[in-house]
């Protein structure tokens, strides 16, 4: 599938969606996307900035949720063109689309709408491709269907995400089974390392996380076999102003890339994959 200006799949180096969860500054945003740029490009690892200009899913009214959609589009619009970024967001059901189709690249479904049929569709009716999240309550066969609904408007850019399945009470389980299972979608498979590792509600008014274990996901996941990597950074997590607790350091993203870049090497060059398939 082409992505952007590169081919993505199975057959295909590992791509990158990462960035900080919600958009703060725009200082903080261009500073992000360039040491970002700067890492991938060193890597060879293709990259796609990723912040959301308003986080609708909060845990508490109370929460940080973004600079809102106008200044938002302007400030990930000066990362697409003065860094030569493409830029991914998240998209709301209230969020006019159409306007904001124009300042971006791809455009990501949140997991607790993946089951909504005329959110889907609206959607990938702007053309543009699509991560679509995979819902904590959904096994990972379900999201063939979430993805008929997309294409039947027409678009066949779409990418399937998964992010972990709730388990008990402010917990989530990775299954890596599930990224197998996905492929099923014939869609090129994503795998949200950071948000894996999220203790949803778990700090009462505001998500928990355990971060130390992003590396541990991402190199299992990584040898699973996948298309690309979705995680979340921020060069200081601990005063992040959302999904601090389950971000990676921005400081620490390249030693870790390294190691995840080299895996997907070895994985996709031994033909394993193919074997499993």
């Amino acid at each position: 599938m082409k992505l952007c200006d590169f081919e993505i799949g199975l057959n295909r180096p590992l791509f990158l969606i990462a960035g900080p969860c919600v958009i703060e500054s725009e200082q903080l945003a261009m500073d992000s996307a360039g040491e970002l740029k700067e890492l991938c490009e060193g890597l060879q690892i293709p990259f796609i900035y990723k912040s959301s200009f308003d986080k609708a899913n909060r845990s508490s009214a109370e929460s940080y949720r973004g600079p809102g959609m106008e200044q938002g589009m302007q400030i990930l619009q000066k990362v697409r063109q003065q860094l030569a970024v493409p830029v991914l967001t998240d998209v709301h059901e209230d969020t006019p689309l159409e306007e904001l189709s124009e300042c971006v690249d791809v455009l990501q479904t949140p997991a607790f709408l993946c089951r909504q049929t005329n959110f889907i569709q609206r959607v990938a009716r702007q053309g543009l491709p699509v991560n679509i999240k995979k819902g904590q309550f959904l096994a990972p066969w379900d999201m063939v269907h979430v993805v008929e609904k997309a294409r039947a408007v027409g678009n066949e850019q779409l990418m399937v995400c998964e992010r972990g399945v709730s388990f008990g009470y402010n917990n989530l389980v990775s299954d890596m089974r599930s990224l197998a299972a996905m492929r099923e979608t014939g869609c090129p498979v994503v795998f949200d390392a950071t948000h894996s590792v999220q203790l949803p509600g778990g700090q009462g008014k505001s998500s928990g996380g355990q971060r130390e274990f992003v590396p541990v996901l991402a190199r299992a996941a990584v040898a699973a076999g996948v298309s690309g990597l979705f995680m979340e950074t921020h060069p200081n997590p601990d005063k992040a102003l959302s999904d601090g607790p389950n971000a990676w350091p921005l400081p620490k993203m390249a030693q870790l890339l390294e190691t995840l870049a080299a895996l997907d090497r070895q994985v996709k060059q031994s033909g394993l994959i193919e074997l499993e398939l």
